[in-house]
């Protein structure tokens, strides 16, 4: 009897023991700051068809959490607007070096450009970049030395800059300055940009991603604010990685790559698509396509040789943005 009731114990203990233990079941999205919708939105689709799993949520400047996670925010996965922040994390060793291998499209399920939010009946009749520059417009749009956001209207509108003034840099310099000095307040991010624009009656202009500026239209309605799409934009693309060395901590890795495949996954590319963004899966992509105005988008590595070259020249401490934001 006493070595039937052993035997017994130590098969309570196989059973319920590390053989049948089950992985974390959640997770810590670190995000950028005008995605809350959009992930709320997203996770709610994922733990439908992956029932037990919580996803949490940090949002602010893509920058600024990229900073976080090496500081102690244990990030499971990041979801950035922006290449270079998870390029950060790979330096400090948070991120593999072949993150844009891991998922399709360089790592990128969705994306968007910098557009324009305009007052209802655009009363100062703003149409194109060359149309911020103007003494009597004032632009809102946050601070690009800690908004992912607004490092793509900078972009953008030196993109724009190059092609009107054929590749003279001083023309393109003095017009990104003219627009700059036209920002009444420079905000840490872009949901703060939106705050001051829709709520706070600050400047005739918002410049954010088209994502943000269908769910402000939508929200607010035609007869407060309206889009309007430039002639030609900046490919903003939205990379996604696993933070490796937090996700290994936890045990998440599984669970954390099973996440971000389904942001390309046929419903997880639909729940994008209703929060204004433009993605890949061929079936939704024409199912939307009534809702998606064709546009010209130009891209960082056709303009500006690429983003190492730009953190180089541009985001690095010292570089074009930190003379032209110092000189405002």
């Amino acid at each position: 009897m006493k070595r039937l009731l052993i035997l017994g114990t130590a098969l309570a203990a196989l059973i319920t023991g590390p053989a049948l233990a089950q992985e974390p079941k959640k997770l810590l999205n670190a995000s950028y700051d005008i995605a809350r919708e959009l992930f709320a939105a997203e996770n709610e689709a994922f733990i439908k068809v992956n029932p037990g799993v919580t996803i949490d949520q940090s949002h602010a400047g893509t920058s600024k959490q990229a900073r976080a996670i090496v500081e102690g925010l244990e990030a499971d996965v990041v979801t950035f607007n922006q290449v270079t922040d998870i390029d950060f994390l790979v330096k400090q060793g948070f991120v593999s070096k072949d993150w844009q291998k891991s998922f399709p499209n360089a790592a990128s399920p969705f994306y968007s450009f910098p557009s324009f939010l305009v007052r209802a009946g655009n009363p100062k009749n703003i149409k194109d970049w060359n149309d911020l520059v103007r003494d009597d417009v004032k632009v809102v749009f946050p601070n690009p030395k800690t908004s992912g956001n607004a490092r793509y209207t900078y972009l953008a509108a030196s993109a724009y800059a190059r092609e009107a003034f054929g590749g003279d840099e001083e023309k393109v310099e003095a017009f990104v300055k003219k627009i700059f000095d036209n920002v009444p307040v420079f905000d840490t991010g872009g949901r703060a940009a939106t705050t001051t624009f829709v709520e706070r009656q600050i400047g005739d202009v918002l410049i954010t991603f088209e994502a943000e500026t269908r769910g402000i239209a939508k929200q607010y309605g035609a007869d407060k604010v309206e889009s309007v799409i430039p002639s030609v934009s900046l490919l903003a693309e939205f990379p996604v990685a696993v933070v490796d060395k937090v996700a290994k901590k936890h045990g998440t890795e599984t669970l954390a790559k099973t996440y971000l495949d389904f942001l390309y996954s046929e419903e997880g590319q639909r729940v994008a698509a209703q929060f204004g963004h433009r993605v890949h899966d061929a079936k939704v992509k024409a199912e939307f396509a009534s809702e998606f105005p064709e546009v010209r988008l130009v891209k960082v590595e056709d303009v500006f040789g690429g983003w190492d070259k730009v953190q180089k020249e541009h985001f690095a401490s010292g570089a074009a943005l930190d003379k032209l934001y110092g000189s405002r």
